[in-house]
Parts: C-alpha cells; sequence; structure tokens
C-alpha cells in the first residue's frame, strides 16, 4: 500500500506578486490565490477606501492609491517597490466601445493608452526591478475579435496586443512577458458594464458555453498564477472564454 500523499509545496514560496487593479474582480482573486501559494502580494489600484479593504483582506505587504495611466506616477510607484519582485499582474478598465460618428477623441487616447500604451511602460520600469525569469502578465480580451459598429478601437486594441506582447517578451528577457484574453468574465467590472443586463446575461452563457457555466474571476486567477509559475512560458496569449468564441456568444 502506497503511504500517505505528502502535502504539495506552495507554488510561490519567497516571491513578491504586484497586483496593478488589485482591489477588485479579477486582481483581487489572483492576489487570494497568490497568497495561498506563499507570496507576498503589493497591490495599487484607484479607489483608496476599496484597496484599503482588500490589502487588509489577504494581508497585502503594501497598498497603495494609484492610477496607472498615471505614467509619472506609475514611474514612482515602480522606484519605491521592494527589488526584487517576482511577477506582476496588470488588470485594467473596460473596453471604450462607440460608433464611429460618436467617437470621443480624447476618451478614445485613454482608452489606447490603458490597453497599450500602459503595457509598454510597465514593461519599461519592470526592467531591473523584475527578477529575471519573473514575469509580466497583462489582462486582455476576446471580444474585440468580432466585427460590428462600435467596434473599431476595441478591435484595433485587441489585434496589436497579442504583437506588442510578443515584442515585449523578446526586448526585456529573461524577464517573461504573457496576454491573458478572456471573454465575459462575472466581476464587479462586468456588472457595472451590464447593469439590469447582467442575470439574462450570465444565463445566456450557461445555456451556450460549451462549460455549461460562467467564467468567473477564479477562473483567470489560476491561469494567472500558472503563467507565472510555468518558466517556459512567454511571449505569447492564453485565450480563457470557456467556448465563447466556439458558441458565437
Amino acid at each position: 500500500m502506497s503511504g500517505p500523499v505528502p502535502p504539495r509545496a506552495p507554488r510561490l514560496a519567497g516571491q513578491t506578486v504586484v497586483l496593478i487593479g488589485g482591489s477588485a474582480g479579477i486582481g483581487l482573486e489572483t492576489a487570494r490565490l497568490a497568497r495561498a501559494e506563499g507570496a507576498d502580494v503589493i497591490l495599487t489600484a484607484r479607489d483608496p477606501g476599496r484597496l484599503q479593504q482588500a490589502a487588509d483582506e489577504v494581508g497585502a505587504l503594501r497598498a497603495e492609491a494609484c492610477d496607472a495611466t498615471g505614467f509619472d506616477r506609475l514611474g514612482r510607484f515602480f522606484q519605491e517597490l521592494p527589488a526584487p519582485i517576482d511577477h506582476v499582474l496588470v488588470t485594467g478598465p473596460g473596453p471604450y466601445y462607440a460608433l464611429l460618428a460618436d467617437l470621443d477623441r480624447e476618451r478614445a487616447h485613454r482608452d489606447w493608452d490603458a490597453h497599450l500604451w500602459m503595457h509598454v511602460a510597465i514593461a519599461q520600469h519592470a526592467v531591473g526591478r523584475v527578477r529575471p525569469g519573473g514575469s509580466l502578465l497583462f489582462m486582455g480580451g476576446t471580444g474585440g475579435r468580432s466585427r460590428g459598429p462600435g467596434m473599431s478601437l476595441i478591435a484595433a486594441a485587441t489585434a496589436a496586443q497579442p504583437a506588442l506582447v510578443a515584442n515585449l517578451a523578446v526586448e526585456v528577457a529573461p524577464i517573461r512577458v504573457n496576454l491573458i484574453a478572456a471573454g465575459f468574465v462575472d466581476t464587479p467590472l462586468s456588472a457595472s458594464l451590464l447593469g439590469d443586463d447582467l442575470a439574462a446575461r450570465r444565463e445566456q452563457l450557461r445555456a451556450k458555453l460549451p462549460i455549461r457555466r460562467v467564467v468567473g474571476p477564479a477562473d483567470v486567477a489560476a491561469l494567472a498564477v500558472h503563467l507565472m509559475t510555468n518558466t517556459a512560458l512567454t511571449g505569447a496569449t492564453y485565450d480563457i472564454d470557456g467556448g465563447q468564441q466556439l458558441a458565437g456568444s
């Protein structure tokens, strides 16, 4: 007879994970899982009250209110981090959908900054702060792969992100860089975007998705931690949508 299975060692023991956008949703869930896997976590987000609540919950090493799209402030945030750190996960605001006739130039610039230029800035700041073999993880989406009215800006950003991440992985090597492309994830951001239509959307997805359930933040967090710990993975885009693209949902 075989003996008891020895407990698995925590996968992130002794490592430090920075969560940009870590006060809710995917960022907070990844912080929870990283802590469970033995990591120290550093959180940053815009809302100081919600950030402090999240930091208290997970026992964060540090928490600092910061708008990551304010690039001067982002630079100072990285300069003040303890070195070295091991992994950075970046979540961001929702995509900007607008018909061409209604497209607001200033908001479009902010959206482009949040979904592309911020990735470049973080990669620049990571050099010398993130240890060799550590990782940068950026959040993208799969919704912008469809075509239709109101999709122009987000479709362009969605197409650009994988190419950007692949090139960043070469430029900042041996730091690893990967992109998580999510479909619908049942987060507070999704709730704020859908409002009264949220329950109907959940039911629609449960009926149509091949997995017969809605993707949640814990699913994405599990993928994020896997990408942090599997040191063979860099320069790639990883879809997580429960088969949403297959089902045309």
